[in-house]
């Protein structure tokens, strides 16, 4: 591994964690908490295929909670909650 990839954390190791989907209303829902201080932020994105293009909107909140399953509870919540109050409107 050259140096620029050991300075920049690139490795060919590293891994993505797979994040199962949520279907609403036509759009994929991916809870995503990020974990900070011993507790877990509400994050994610909301993907739909638009004109035939994946549109993605991404969010994180100021919310944390003692949980990442309670992360990913409450940030279905939310995404759904934004969904049903911007629609489409969110990729603009």
């Amino acid at each position: 591994m050259g140096f620029l990839s050991k300075l920049f954390g690139l490795n060919k190791e590293t891994k993505v964690a797979e994040v199962e989907p949520v279907e609403y209303e036509g759009y994929l829902i991916y809870p995503d908490p990020i974990a900070e201080g011993g507790q877990f932020r509400i994050a994610g994105r909301i993907c739909k295929e638009v004109d035939g293009e994946i549109k993605t909107h991404t969010f994180i909140r100021s919310d944390l909670l003692a949980s990442k399953q309670d992360a990913v509870t409450f940030m279905l919540e939310k995404a759904k909650m934004f969904i049903d109050q911007t629609g489409d409107g969110m990729f603009r």
